[in-house]
Order: structure tokens, then C-alpha cells, then sequence
């Protein structure tokens, strides 16, 4: 059976990125690899075994352009409005808590917040299929 273990991003400054995630979502740096042009940097939480790997190009000097074909990236927190309170003192800037609805029944509770690199993370209310 396969299991999920990271998702990757490229960044352009490791500091900015690191802190935006550990002030957002508690995650810390597991391990960090430095290589001839660039380094890896693996972030990650007791919550879970998955990791968002951030990836520095040493040379790169423009910021990343993210196409049509990226969508986000969804973390679950235990109590949303406590958690969209919290990011706002923080200066990350969320967008307002909305509720997706399907055939009248609530499927999620959410807000999205975007990382110093502009990549879109979606935060669901825990609830269920999103646990």
C-alpha cells in the first residue's frame, strides 16, 4: 500500500518560509540537506508523518511562477475559528472562514491563508472525511 509522506515546494528564501510554517502550522525542520546548487529542507509536526518538503535553488533570484495547475495544499486543526484568530495576530493575513455546503449538507468549514512564496494552503475545521 502506498503511503503520502510529502508534498514539495520551491521557495526562494528558506528563513521566510520556515518561519511562515512554523508560526502557521507548527512545523519544524526534521531534517535539512545541503547540496552543490541547492538544499532540502523537511518540515514537520507530531501531528503527522507527512512533511512539506521545501526546496532552495541557490542560483534562483526571481520568484516561482505556479502555472494553472497548482491548487493548495490542506492541513486540519482541531477548533478552525480558534486557529483563523491565531493567524490573524500573527499578521499571516487569512482569508474569512466560509463553509462549503453539498446537496444542503456541510462538507467543510475552511479558510486559506498563502505562504510568503504564494502558494495557496487551504485549513479545514477537523470533521468528517477531512480528520
Amino acid at each position: 500500500m502506498a503511503k503520502a509522506i510529502h508534498a514539495m515546494i520551491r521557495v526562494l528564501d528558506e528563513g521566510r518560509a520556515v518561519a511562515f510554517y512554523r508560526t502557521a502550522f507548527g512545523l519544524d525542520i526534521a531534517d535539512r540537506f545541503d547540496f552543490d546548487g541547492f538544499t532540502l529542507v523537511y518540515l514537520r509536526n507530531a501531528e503527522a508523518d507527512f512533511e512539506v518538503e521545501l526546496t532552495i535553488n541557490h542560483d534562483r533570484t526571481a520568484p516561482y511562477t505556479h502555472g494553472d495547475g497548482y491548487g493548495h495544499v490542506a492541513f486540519a486543526v482541531d477548533d478552525l475559528a480558534a486557529e483563523h484568530a491565531r493567524f490573524v495576530a500573527s499578521g499571516l493575513q487569512p482569508t474569512p472562514i466560509r463553509e462549503m455546503r453539498h446537496g444542503g449538507t456541510l462538507l467543510a468549514r475552511l479558510f486559506f491563508v498563502s505562504d510568503p512564496d504564494g502558494y495557496r494552503i487551504e485549513v479545514l475545521q477537523k470533521q468528517g472525511r477531512y480528520r
